[in-house]
């Protein structure tokens, strides 16, 4: 389970994770949905955001009601789908990020509540220990990536979240290199709800695509020093915020159909400077941004030649690619793996990740795998 950057749902999805005599890992999808959150929780979650300021009892409050929020959730899909082990990510509120380098990470969701609600173990707190490592704890999307889609070809994995993220993998025995690319939908769902639309994000494209790019503006967003720096990085809703947004648009007058086709334009133009950086020769798409036809038309422009592939053609489902994810970091914590790829994250050393909340059972964990090589997706 996780909530994503958008704030807009918890995302969960139940797997079945096997492993092989050549160490080859199987996951089988069983389920997934996003599950709206209440009201009150979305909005406690959005108003301890950067550049937002807040105090230790609302943290308190909020590390709370998303924690019970969460094991309501977990328990329901228990329920129907069984489970031996629940994975939660949470919902990041902070990402500290000074000089380059990542200093801490913060996400809510006590996973004691979720315990409590299940019964079962619970492996949370997945990105500090990278952090503590020298790594950025993100994209951890890099781990399945690298292990999903290595080979020959060298290939670009690209999740579009409220954050872009990209993972390259494969080719000549080259190293993983992944990745924050910039905003993806963050920046588009505060010109949503500016523009009072009820579901809060521009539904197919609907503003965009009736609206023109603002080539002044773009360039006053291109100029941002982030898509300069080189990797690895990381970044979130500490650097992209409307307050952002707003100081580059410097009080001019602007439509928002026409804002909302200047931010896919941001989106994929930074998107695609970076996989042309790295001469990738496909790009395989997941995350909200993959349902904005607007965005995925000028990125399949922009990438060109290199085809752009939903990861839904390749048994992955597109929407709940992020909450597998999670179940595979879990898994891999579990069974002693850790959870990130070298070149992953930017970490010195690949570390088992999380922590573990031990269920209404005594904690008796698995015989640690020797390794973990691949991965493959069972329809």
């Amino acid at each position: 389970m996780l909530s994503g950057t958008s704030v807009d749902g918890l995302d969960v999805a139940v797997a079945d994770l096997t492993i092989g005599t050549d160490d080859v890992a199987t996951l089988r999808p069983v389920h997934a949905e996003t599950v709206a959150l209440p009201r009150d929780v979305r909005r406690a979650a959005l108003a301890v955001l950067p550049p937002a300021t807040t105090t230790a009892g609302e943290l308190c409050r909020l590390d709370t009601e998303f924690g019970r929020f969460c094991g309501t959730v977990a328990a329901a899909a228990v329920r129907e789908h069984g489970g031996e082990l629940v994975a939660s990510l949470g919902q990041t509120v902070f990402h500290w990020i000074e000089d380059g380098a990542a200093r801490g990470t913060m996400q809510v969701g006590q996973p004691a509540w979720i315990a409590e609600a299940t019964g079962l173990p619970v492996v949370s707190d997945l990105r500090a220990r990278d952090v503590a490592a020298g790594g950025h704890g993100a994209p951890l999307a890099s781990t399945l990536d690298a292990l999903w889609l290595h080979g020959p070809e060298r290939r670009a994995a690209l999740n579009l979240g409220g954050i872009a993220n990209l993972t390259v993998v494969g080719g000549d025995g080259a190293a993983v290199l992944a990745y924050d690319t910039g905003p993806a939908n963050c920046l588009l769902d505060v010109v949503a709800d500016r523009a009072a639309i009820r579901e809060g994000f521009d539904v197919d494209g609907r503003l965009a695509a009736a609206g023109r790019v603002d080539e002044d503006l773009l360039d006053r967003l291109l100029a941002e020093p982030y898509f300069a720096q080189d990797p690895p990085k990381s970044t979130g809703r500490e650097l992209f915020t409307a307050d952002w947004l707003d100081r580059a648009i410097d009080g001019r007058e602007i439509d928002q159909h026409d804002l909302a086709a200047t931010l896919v334009e941001l989106t994929a133009r930074t998107v695609a400077a970076a996989c042309r950086a790295h001469d990738v020769t496909a790009v395989v798409g997941s995350g909200g941004g993959m349902r904005n036809p607007v965005l995925t038309r000028r990125l399949g422009a922009l990438l060109a030649p290199a085809p752009l592939r939903s990861t839904d053609e390749l048994g992955l489902p597109a929407d709940a690619k992020e909450a597998y994810l999670v179940a595979l970091l879990g898994w891999l914590t579990w069974h002693g793996v850790p959870g990130v790829v070298p070149g992953g994250t930017g970490s010195r050393t690949p570390r088992v990740l999380g922590r573990i909340t031990p269920g209404d059972r005594p904690l008796r964990l698995p015989e640690p795998l020797a390794r973990v090589t691949g991965l493959v997706m069972a329809r």
